[in-house]
């Protein structure tokens, strides 16, 4: 992962979080819905780590948070 994206990462895990808890899930459940450990979530969404994750890990969360994919990509303005 190059050192410019690690913020972007950061959000992308952050939205996670975010839109998981909005959802009523928890780490174990998403994690159980898209075949990934629920350290593997625990990771991404974690404020302090910046963990790079494939678009079809992406598209997979996106579904069972029934969100478009987009959301988690728009990033805030420095």
């Amino acid at each position: 992962m190059k050192a410019i994206y690690i913020e972007k990462y950061r959000q992308i895990g952050l939205k996670i979080a975010y839109y998981r808890k909005l959802r009523g899930l928890t780490q174990e459940e998403l994690a159980e819905q898209i075949d990934l450990t629920p350290a593997y979530i625990g990771h991404l969404e974690a404020p302090n780590v910046a963990k790079a994750l494939s678009l079809d890990t992406l598209f997979d969360i996106a579904e069972v948070l029934d969100i478009d994919p987009y959301k988690f990509l728009m990033f805030d303005a420095l």
